[in-house]
């Protein structure tokens, strides 16, 4: 625990990312198409729920939408397509009805997109890919907070005023490094290199886009569900960007 403390770690947060850890790579290891569907569900309307309130949309009927549209990703082979025919059905209903406005949108756009493409790349790509994502992503920030913490000095931006750029290049470099090696049991080297960077990349700025929501908001935390680490989303930001750029990627260049 000395190490721990001087870190500035919760013995809190360690037991609940362990169980978390856990849990995922159990679901990983059953490999059932319905359980990870299910698990990918919990986690995205929990998350759809703590947007709603960093958005400031109030508007309880969302959730009813947002399990109807993972009920169609279940069926529907091109879970990602969904979240394209959920804005053309929107900016329809906007076109009709002036009294509707983009802000119920919001939601739609983040965390649905991502965990639409999370979905979509298991289903095209298998488990590897989800175990290649929660690599990058897990890797990008243990090693932007180990190496921020102990050599950090230059403010990274003003969204996030405790990143480094130190720290930041370093969990990018880990997370490059590291994800390379899982994405070879599914593309070559090269390829590897360039998505595992390129996720990781991501992965920063969907960590910094959370932040931004929940300085807008004026909270610290999206929820407090997780002990020691809040809500779904302070813990899926980086994987809801990664996950984009990686199914886009490896239908681009493998």
């Amino acid at each position: 625990m000395n190490f721990l403390n001087s870190m500035n770690v919760s013995k809190e947060r360690v037991v609940t990312g362990f169980s978390l850890i856990g849990f995922v790579l159990l679901i990983g290891f059953i490999d059932n198409f319905f359980m990870m569907w299910a698990f990918l569900g919990v986690v995205y309307l929990l998350a759809f729920k703590e947007a709603q309130k960093l958005f400031e949309v109030k508007n309880d009927s969302l959730l009813v939408i947002a399990l109807g549209v993972w009920l169609m990703a279940g069926i529907y082979p091109y879970g990602d397509d969904l979240f394209v025919l959920a804005g053309v059905a929107y900016a329809s209903a906007i076109a009709f009805n002036k009294e509707l406005t983009w802000n119920n949108f919001f939601p739609f756009i983040y965390p649905t997109a991502g965990m639409l493409f999370i979905f979509t790349m298991y289903q095209e790509y298998g488990v590897i890919s989800l175990l290649w994502l929660l690599a990058v992503v897990a890797l990008t920030d243990v090693g932007a907070y180990a190496v921020g913490k102990s050599m950090g000095k230059t403010p990274f931006c003003e969204t996030s005023p405790n990143k480094t750029m130190e720290g930041v290049v370093g969990g990018i470099v880990v997370a490059t490094l590291g994800g390379m090696f899982v994405g070879l049991s599914i593309v070559d080297l090269s390829i590897s290199f360039i998505i595992s960077f390129m996720v990781a990349t991501s992965s920063i700025f969907g960590d910094l886009f959370e932040s931004s929501l929940k300085r807008s908001a004026g909270v610290k935390d999206s929820g407090d569900i997780l002990p020691g680490h809040g809500g779904i989303l302070d813990r899926i930001d980086g994987y809801l960007f990664g996950s984009i750029v990686m199914l886009v990627l490896l239908r681009g260049l493998v």
